[in-house]
């Protein structure tokens, strides 16, 4: 799994303003389009520039284990892992990685039931040899 964590705040934001979508897509982290609007994940000093709320500052811990996009359970297991912990996390799967947003007060705390839930993993695969 190996994770990192990123030391930008970033935020979740969404519009519908076309306008606004544009001038922040090339600050974006992420774009994605819903039916009620356009939701975007933009670093904070972004968020703040274009108007919107920065009340939950989110922090980004990127899974750098390959993530197979037809693979079953890991997606789930690891905020289980989290919500276990009562970290909330937002998930967002890219091509290569999965990148979990959790809340800025909380993310060295996630962070370190990461790497339990790693070394744990780790301990079973050795003793299950």
């Amino acid at each position: 799994m190996n994770p990192v964590l990123d030391s930008e705040d970033y935020v979740f934001c969404a519009t519908a303003d076309f306008t606004t979508i544009v001038k922040a897509s090339s600050d974006a982290l992420c774009i994605f389009r819903e039916q009620e609007g356009t939701s975007l994940i933009l670093p904070r000093a972004a968020a703040e520039r274009f108007g919107f709320s920065v009340s939950l500052p989110m922090r980004r811990i990127t899974l750098m284990a390959n993530s197979a996009l037809d693979g079953v359970g890991f997606t789930a297991a690891v905020p289980a892992a989290l919500a276990a912990e009562r970290i909330p996390c937002n998930v967002v799967a890219g091509y290569r990685h999965d990148h979990l947003f959790v809340p800025k007060d909380m993310a060295e705390r996630a962070l370190a039931v990461l790497k339990r839930m790693q070394s744990d993993a780790a301990a079973s695969d050795a003793t299950s040899d």
